[in-house]
């Protein structure tokens, strides 16, 4: 059997391009891999509810990423007096469903182990530890970063004047939008 002289270039220039498509295919892989967190990050933050919360800033200067505001939630620390708290223990992922009464900011009304139970806003978390009194709960917003010089602002503030505004998805996921002084948009971290 031989072969037609059109069919010899055609197989080599099908054994030249097989390195390249793979090559490519796995360029398309990669690509996918890094857009997965900004595809949650941005629908977290075009479907969820923005939500004012109290924060105690600390530390904010770190040599390597600049000055940013250590992310404490007033909220971090529940009252075992919470409907829902008794159930709870280490570890478990648990559901804070919040109320933001007078336009304040949001606090804890009700601590479930399902999203449907715990109202119609409710931020998820993770129990950290359980004493007598109350409940420490890590939400997974642990920093806001902030321009070069900006963190020191920040730490010479009343507490009280600065407010965190969270989007919170249906499904409990959260990610920090605005730091806020007295009301106001100090620095944006949202996407758009």
């Amino acid at each position: 059997m031989t072969q037609s002289a059109d069919a010899i270039p055609s197989a080599m220039s099908a054994r030249v391009r097989a390195p390249f498509l793979i090559w490519g295919l796995l360029a398309l892989i990669q690509l996918a891999l890094i857009s997965i967190p900004l595809v949650d990050r941005l629908q977290v933050q075009m479907t969820g509810e923005a939500v004012q919360l109290e924060i105690v800033p600390v530390d904010p200067r770190d040599l390597l990423r600049g000055d940013y505001v250590v992310i404490n939630l007033a909220i971090a620390n529940v009252s075992k007096d919470i409907p829902g708290s008794d159930t709870l223990r280490s570890g478990d992922v648990v559901f804070v469903g919040l109320s933001a009464e007078g336009g304040g900011p949001a606090g804890p009304v009700i601590l479930a182990k399902a999203r449907e139970e715990a109202g119609p806003l409710a931020i998820s978390g993770t129990v950290l530890s359980v004493s007598d009194d109350s409940l420490r709960i890590d939400y997974g917003i642990d920093a806001f970063f902030l321009p070069e010089g900006e963190g020191r602002i920040i730490e010479r503030l009343d507490r009280k004047r600065v407010l965190l505004e969270v989007s919170i998805a249906g499904d409990g996921r959260s990610l920090p939008l605005a730091l806020l002084v007295d009301g106001k948009t100090f620095r944006s971290d949202s996407i758009f």
